[in-house]
């Protein structure tokens, strides 16, 4: 089943287990009769030699698998909309908490570009920013290039099984990043490389994020579905501007023509991160300047639409501070895309 489809059940019934447990009327009154089928029949040989496989790479040093209600579990990318059920982790699991950003572009990228990628990220690496990106070629292999470098090293999030890497070509800066740094898929052990998935990862890179910087894109590039990701997510998007000239600045225009912050120097991201209340703020800590957004949501479940329409801002500028207020527990996300305000009694 799809991430949706189990994120359903688990809202239904709770737990895996109890999912398990239901038997087929419970299930086909939550899902189509095939998927509550299978869930019912036994477990085949392919998936019991699955699990065998995924036992023993589980147990070798610095592999790890976390469920979406373990402690471990990114905080930001819990509470996307769509957050995966697993993460395999193969390296410095101990990354994942730290302050993350996301630095991605084009896989046939100019010189400039790869040095601008390699400069940004080792100087956000160096500053204290773990650089989460792709492992694709180009602008992706530079930006973990640099962040190597740097203090706060890299994440890769890859769009196949953890037991694979793709592209070939970087194969050695894999193993390097699984040494030095972090691995991260949702996709289960020898998942090969299908193009769907990798636009699917991106919304992990994203997700796990506070912002994304993008480098050089081309107008149709699949760095553009991270940014509009980040965005929706409320994220702070970043763009470097090029040439009028050349094609791989035009996704960049783009992204700063639909309020995608233009950047020149390290400086500007790094500023805009540190007033960042998703990058600096506690999990649990109350961010500050929000009581006009709780006065708003008063007590009673409200549309996001509801509240963009009383507040000055923008959707990505609301959905963020929504998003500070969850994390807080001061705010809490209904089902069907509704927010409800939590009141703690002393």
């Amino acid at each position: 089943m799809g991430c949706r489809t189990a994120h359903l059940l688990l809202g239904a019934f709770g737990s895996p287990g109890a999912i398990l447990r239901a038997g087929y009327a419970a299930l086909a009154a939550q899902v189509p009769a095939a998927t509550a089928a299978a869930l019912c029949a036994p477990i085949s040989p392919e998936l019991a030699q699955l699990l065998d496989v995924t036992a023993n790479w589980l147990a070798q040093p610095q592999h790890h698998i976390l469920t979406l209600h373990d402690a471990g579990y990114p905080a930001l990318l819990r509470h996307i909309p769509d957050p995966p059920l697993l993460l395999y982790i193969k390296g410095r699991r101990e990354l994942l908490d730290a302050p993350m950003v996301a630095v991605v572009g084009s896989r046939n990228a100019s010189t400039q570009g790869r040095a601008n990628a390699e400069g940004f990220s080792r100087a956000l690496s160096e500053a204290g920013l773990c650089v989460v990106s792709g492992l694709a070629l180009g602008i992706d292999t530079a930006a973990h290039e640099g962040a190597l470098r740097g203090a706060a090293s890299t994440i890769a999030v890859i769009g196949t099984g953890i037991d694979r890497v793709y592209p070939a070509r970087n194969r050695a800066l894999a193993h390097r990043i699984a040494e030095e740094g972090c691995i991260v898929s949702e996709y289960a052990l020898g998942t090969p490389p299908v193009a769907g998935n990798f636009p699917r990862r991106n919304r992990i890179i994203s997700g796990m994020t506070a912002g994304v910087l993008v480098i050089e894109a081309a107008a149709q590039s699949g760095s553009l579905i991270t940014a509009q990701l980040a965005a929706e997510q409320g994220r702070d998007v970043f763009a470097l501007p090029g040439s009028i000239h050349s094609a791989l600045a035009k996704g960049c225009h783009q992204l700063i023509r639909e309020g995608a912050r233009l950047v020149e120097t390290v400086d500007e991201v790094l500023e805009a991160m540190h007033l960042s209340p998703l990058a600096r703020q506690p999990a649990h800590a109350a961010p500050a300047g929000n009581e006009a957004l709780l006065d708003a949501l008063g007590h009673d479940p409200v549309e996001p639409d509801e509240l963009l329409a009383c507040m000055d801002g923008d959707a990505a500028m609301l959905a963020g501070e929504l998003l500070a207020l969850e994390l807080a527990g001061l705010v809490e996300r209904l089902p069907g895309g509704r927010v409800q305000r939590v009141v703690r009694m002393a």
